[in-house]
């Protein structure tokens, strides 16, 4: 049942079905890049979602079987000075932040490209099922910038500093089988079928107790010890960085189509 909520120009769609939600990001003409609108949808719905007792399980996906979630939208970074960079991070560390702990368990179905705040959002859910054709990575140094929503922490968390520090310096992008290798994915189904596996474990898991599935989650969460210092750093980075030439040269390089020319600066 979709939400009554929903238009069809909605950047972020919501359909319920029992216990089980699942929110879309609706722009596959420019492969679901997240626009501030685009996030201040997705919290909306995150909200809601979050204090309708009857949802137990919330499956995130990206609309089309192209990408889940391509990037941030670039073009509302462009122009950042440092202290709109670090406010424009700290917006999207806290929208995924509140997304990780949600007392309900949250499941990535990722059917395409997971690129940038695309990776950063799957990583901030629960359990990630990807699709064969699924690509993740975390392309940022190749605009001459860093993460700046939670990739830097959460890639370490998962995959360890090593594999982590490979990764966010060469900006590479991996496949899904790859993804499962390193523990950043849990499951790897067929092309078009990750909305489903989604769901299916989804429904899974809303049968279970709710109470104890949000305790499992405070608790495993408290396992990783204190995150803030380290998400207010990356920000504080992300919003230093804005100011370079070299953010500036990555930018503008990516959107003429052309080889970026790095000063340093």
């Amino acid at each position: 049942m979709s939400d009554e909520s929903n238009m069809p120009d909605s950047e972020v769609q919501v359909d319920r079905d029992g216990h089980v939600a699942r929110v879309t990001i609706n722009r596959p003409a420019v492969m679901n890049a997240l626009s501030v609108n685009t996030l201040d949808e997705l919290e909306k719905a995150i909200d809601t979602l979050a204090g309708d007792d009857e949802i137990r399980a919330i499956v995130i996906t990206g609309a089309g079987e192209k990408a889940f979630v391509a990037g941030a939208d670039i073009t509302e970074i462009r122009d950042l000075d440092s202290a709109g960079g670090e406010a424009f991070a700290r917006r999207g560390q806290d929208l995924f932040r509140k997304i990780e702990m949600m007392p309900k368990v949250v499941i990535a179905a990722v059917n395409g490209f997971a690129l940038g705040g695309g990776c950063e959002l799957a990583m901030a859910c629960d359990i990630r099922v990807a699709s064969e054709n699924a690509k993740f990575g975390q392309p940022e140094i190749n605009l001459g910038i860093l993460p700046g929503y939670g990739g830097t922490q959460r890639f370490t968390r998962l995959l360890g500093y090593g594999k982590a520090a490979e990764l966010l310096m060469t900006g590479v992008m991996i496949s899904a089988e790859q993804a499962k290798e390193m523990k950043l994915v849990e499951r790897i189904v067929p092309e078009g079928s990750a909305v489903k596996e989604a769901t299916d474990l989804a429904r899974a898991i809303a049968g279970k107790a709710p109470l104890a599935i949000a305790a499992i989650k405070r608790a495993m969460d408290a396992s990783q010890g204190d995150h803030s210092d380290g998400y207010l750093h990356e920000a504080q980075e992300f919003g230093a960085i804005m100011e370079s030439e070299d953010k500036s040269e990555g930018l503008d390089a990516f959107i003429e189509k052309r080889t970026a020319d790095w000063k340093g600066r």
